[in-house]
């Protein structure tokens, strides 16, 4: 197995990981009243579109040289990786700032 494929099949095993995570969590935070949980599940939804970003450029480094590419598609990885974490960067500033709006707003205790 080549490292290409290898890198894919790993890539669509993260997609597979990724999305039940982002649902257990989903559903444990809204059941339980968890914004911590529900957090944590964004976080994985936005390591499945993440890792959907580095299957495309993966695959698409992967074609032959044409007229247009002479050299190949390899350079797409590098601009996959600045939007990887660009989105990273994204979601996590979307955190935090509705954690800090959480925290400034009082909430009621949770029933048992």
């Amino acid at each position: 197995m080549t490292n290409e494929q290898s890198a894919i099949r790993t890539t669509y095993f993260s997609i597979i990981g990724n999305t039940g995570l982002a649902l257990v969590k989903g559903l444990a935070g809204f059941f339980g009243n968890s914004y911590a949980l529900i957090a944590d599940a964004i976080e994985s939804t936005t390591d499945i579109f993440s890792s959907l970003l580095v299957l495309f450029g993966l695959t698409y480094a992967k074609k032959p040289a044409d007229d247009n590419h002479p050299y190949g598609h390899g350079k797409i990885e590098p601009l996959v990786t600045f939007l990887v974490v660009a989105f990273l960067v994204t979601s996590a500033t979307v955190i935090a700032y509705e954690s800090i709006e959480n925290i400034r707003t009082p909430h009621k205790v949770p029933k048992p």
